[in-house]
């Protein structure tokens, strides 16, 4: 290719992939159903986006260390404390099941089906036994299910990516070495890889903490040394045996998140839209690669396969992975409808297509658009069932607001009950003794220790807080706390106004709408609660009397509207308001 074509070939690839994450957004459907399209569409249309013209040998390296990258970004969620009990039980029978009843029904189907020797066949199995947290989160982020199912879904996504990746591996290795390998020759080289990519990844992960607890760096240059040390570790362990570099991503991703003495932002604004742009590239990448001549013959065999997965496999794994635990009969369907195939699936399929094309496996050139099928279908498939499933099955999020409200101050306790009394689910968090014992006191759940700490990105999703309200008595906490979880909490993020213009270091200087009407700041409160006002709730059935500050509106449905300094909501018929009345 001339360098012309490699500008425009590039550049045709970074506008696909952004526009069609862009447009995807619009329509508010999963990335994937245009990104895939996009890239196959504009592959069979010109010829200047095929990564293996435009890369050459360098693009399957190239594809193997950015999916480490999004392994890494996808372990740093991976909190051990939060996986205890029956659902760490559940999600390692998911693994292991998963990947055995995968192999097996897959391989058993796709020899007569889609007409591929036994080695193809076991190759394409292997393949399709990852799933992958780039399309389960985002799923669960529009479904919305319950806390439990969220945490299991997303540790099996995260974990089962390095798994089928040595797998697949394996297999690879075997096929081309003659047929399959023995057993204890096999589990040998499985064990062997993990252990590379396990122990690599420990390194990796003993270094770059040692490093980030004794050198001070900026932002900036904390993410470029992750980036750099995921990028490494995953290189040489790639270079030292083939595929352990996944493997080795998710170790030092788990062990950043779990390891003490670390203050590692919960979002990672840089990470985010790399993993975003390289989910992009990969997905327009790889698609192109699949022409319309090598789907003609495999689209309907690969429907009726993801028929057999969809229905039948996933539904078995599940129900025996939950089977002797305490995972109610819903949430076992909906784990057996939530199993879709993503960027590792595609990866693989692309690196070792070819590979076992060139040697003359019959069937291997039907992996890929096989893969690709597969992808499309299941995204499709859950993506547009999902929601009404998780309703259906009763394991949605309540849709009522969930607060909370930081600050253990007598009138914020009140305003607690008064939300609770209404209907909502409060969470208060506190840092004092004496404020914690007032909210244990008056029977109002109490969020541990760690929470507000992590109220950011995962922290609040796994919690399902919706909403952050900063109401203790130091005004420049108050303002810098809201400043940092806007940039994390989805929903409202308030705080109390400061008693003047120049109270505080930094509360009077610092942006955003301060909570509930004029006049009403955080000494103002304390005041007149001292002084007999109390929090009370009634309906919506006239305006305040006088003596009456209006403070929050509760819709019918549950959803929480505070009093703003720029905005008053309007109560409607149905709604409760919750007022501060004074004697």
């Amino acid at each position: 290719m001339t360098a012309d074509q490699v500008y425009v070939g590039l550049g045709l690839i970074v506008v696909l992939a952004v526009g069609s994450q862009l447009l995807a957004r619009r329509l508010r459907v999963p990335a994937l159903l245009v990104l895939l399209p996009a890239g196959f569409i504009a592959g069979a249309l010109t010829d200047d986006i095929d990564p293996e013209r435009l890369l050459g040998p360098a693009f399957s390296p190239l594809v193997s260390l950015a999916v480490a990258v999004i392994l890494y970004d996808a372990g740093l969620g991976l909190d051990l404390k939060r996986l205890r009990g029956h659902n760490r039980r559940v999600v390692v029978r998911l693994l292991w099941l998963g990947a055995l009843l995968t192999l097996v029904s897959a391989a058993l189907f796709a020899v007569p089906v889609l007409d591929m020797s036994a080695q193809a066949a076991v190759m394409l199995a292997a393949i399709l036994v990852v799933s992958g947290p780039t399309v389960v989160g985002p799923l669960l982020a529009f479904v919305r299910p319950t806390e439990r199912l969220r945490r299991i879904l997303v540790w099996e996504g995260a974990l089962i990516d390095p798994v089928g990746g040595i797998l697949g591996a394996l297999v690879f290795h075997g096929v081309l070495a003659g047929g399959r390998p023995e057993f204890g020759s096999g589990l040998g080289h499985f064990l062997a890889s993990a252990g590379v990519g396990v122990g690599a990844g420990a390194a990796g992960a003993a270094v770059l903490w040692l490093v980030l607890r004794r050198v001070r760096l900026s932002e900036e240059l904390e993410t470029s040394l992750q980036l750099a040390a995921v990028v490494g570790v995953a290189a040489a362990c790639d270079a030292l045996r083939d595929d352990t570099g996944l493997i080795s991503a998710v170790v030092m991703g788990m062990a950043m998140a779990n390891l003490p003495g670390l203050d590692l932002p919960t979002r990672r604004p840089f990470f985010e839209t790399l993993v975003s742009l390289v989910i992009g590239l990969l997905f327009v990448s790889i698609s192109a690669t699949v022409t319309p001549a090598s789907l003609r013959h495999v689209v309907l065999p690969s429907l009726a396969l993801t028929a057999l997965l969809v229905l039948v496999t996933r539904p078995l794994i599940a129900h025996l992975a939950a089977a002797g635990t305490d995972v109610p009969a819903r949430e076992r369907w909906f784990i057996g409808w939530m199993a879709p195939r993503g960027i590792v699936a595609a990866a693989t399929a692309s690196t070792f297509s070819s590979e076992l094309a060139a040697h003359h496996i019959g069937g291997a050139e039907r992996i890929l658009p096989a893969t690709f099928v597969v992808i499309v279908a299941t995204v499709s498939l859950y993506g547009l069932t999902a929601f009404p499933a998780a309703r259906r099955l009763g394991v949605l999020r309540p849709a009522r607001s969930r607060p909370l409200l930081v600050g253990g101050a007598p009138w914020a306790v009140d305003l607690a009950g008064a939300l609770s009394g209404a209907g909502l689910d409060v969470l208060m968090w506190a840092g004092a003794d004496e404020e914690r014992a007032r909210i244990r006191a008056a029977g109002l759940k109490l969020a541990p220790g760690e929470l507000f700490a992590s109220a950011t990105g995962a922290g609040a999703e796994l919690e399902g807080i919706t909403s952050v309200l900063l109401l203790t008595g130091e005004d420049d906490f108050n303002a810098l706390a809201s400043l940092t979880l806007r940039e994390s909490v989805e929903g409202e993020v308030g705080r109390l106004a400061p008693p003047s213009a120049s109270h505080g270091v930094v509360a009077p200087y610092t942006g955003g709408d301060a909570l509930f009407g004029p006049g009403l700041t955080r000494p103002e409160l304390a005041r007149k609660y001292a002084a007999g006002a109390r929090v009370v709730t009634r309906s919506a059935d006239g305006p305040p009397a006088p003596g009456e500050h209006l403070l929050f509106v509760v819709r019918p449905e549950g959803r929480l509207v505070p009093v703003t300094r720029s905005g008053r909501p309007e109560p409607g018929p149905g709604d409760t308001l919750v007022l501060l009345r004074e004697p």
